[in-house]
Formats: C-alpha cells, sequence, structure tokens
C-alpha cells in the first residue's frame, strides 16, 4: 500500500528510524525463533510464532499475559518483498482462506537509512470503529514498544 494512500479514519501508522540494520530487522519479523523475542510488550510475551513465508502462508502468535492468559492469533501473508514489505491480514487464514473475522491488515516496509532502517508499520481497518478500538487497546505504545523491544533484540543478534 503506498504510504499516500494512508486514511486517517481508518489507518494508524508508526514510523521511525531505528538504530539496527534492515538485515536483522528483516530477521526479527521473519524467523519464528526471533519473532517470539520482541513482538509482543513486556510484560506480555510471544509464546508460539508460526511464519510461512509467502503469499497465503501462515503467519500467527500465541500471546501469553502475566497471569497466564493466552490468545492466539492466525493470519496470512498477502505479499512479501525480502528485506522490503510484509504485509499480512487476520481477516484470511492460511492459504487466502476467509476466516468471517478480521481486525486489520498491516504493512511492514523496509528502507536502509545510514547503517539503521526506516521502519514503518501501517495498519488498515475496515471502518473506523475498528480503528479507534486498535488506538484505544493502545497500538501506539504497544506497536512502539514492540518496536524498541525488537531493536534491542538485534544487538544480540551481532
Amino acid at each position: 500500500m503506498p504510504l499516500d494512500a494512508f486514511n486517517a479514519e481508518l489507518d494508524l501508522k508508526l514510523e521511525r528510524v531505528v538504530d539496527a540494520p534492515l538485515e536483522l530487522v528483516w530477521r526479527c519479523w521473519t524467523e519464528p525463533e526471533h519473532l517470539e523475542k520482541w513482538f509482543t510488550p513486556v510484560p506480555w510475551r510471544t509464546s508460539d510464532a508460526k511464519i510461512d513465508l509467502r503469499p497465503g502462508g501462515a503467519f500467527g502468535t500465541r500471546m501469553t499475559g502475566p497471569a497466564g492468559e493466552s490468545m492466539y492469533n492466525e493470519g496470512c501473508y498477502l505479499r512479501v518483498v525480502p528485506q522490503q514489505k510484509l504485509v499480512f491480514t487476520d481477516a484470511l487464514g492460511p492459504g487466502f482462506r476467509p476466516k468471517g473475522t478480521g481486525f486489520m491488515t498491516a504493512t511492514i516496509l523496509l528502507e536502509r537509512a545510514g547503517s539503521g532502517t526506516r521502519y514503518v508499520a501501517l495498519v488498515t481497518h475496515a471502518t473506523a470503529e475498528a480503528r479507534k478500538q486498535h488506538e484505544d487497546m493502545g497500538f501506539s505504545e504497544g506497536w512502539g514498544k514492540a518496536l524498541e523491544q525488537l531493536v534491542e533484540h538485534t544487538k544480540t543478534m551481532v
């Protein structure tokens, strides 16, 4: 999705330049053992990640809370451009199978910025109500904290 297609009534965006090499940011998003280390803001954690990195392939995560709460969310990838773009949705399951439910579609854009990475997460919603619900759930804080955790995790990968 082009960034000029951003619709403030339906979409949320997190954009930063981070101090982490693009190749490591990509690995954090595309390798389950790395995604599990940063994807869910502490004190929650990602206890299981399923990645089938191809259009129609599964993208699933189990988030576990500090009191043992557990939530599994599975969707599928719509587009994969190595080290540049990931597009995934929870509206479709693996193989593009409609789920009957769906909350969002996310586009992760990566671009080299010196020794770091320009990182854009664009999350689109079908309705203004769904966008507001996501915002009220703490989108900016949660996705921002997860990105900070990703950057910290890259430092253990070098």
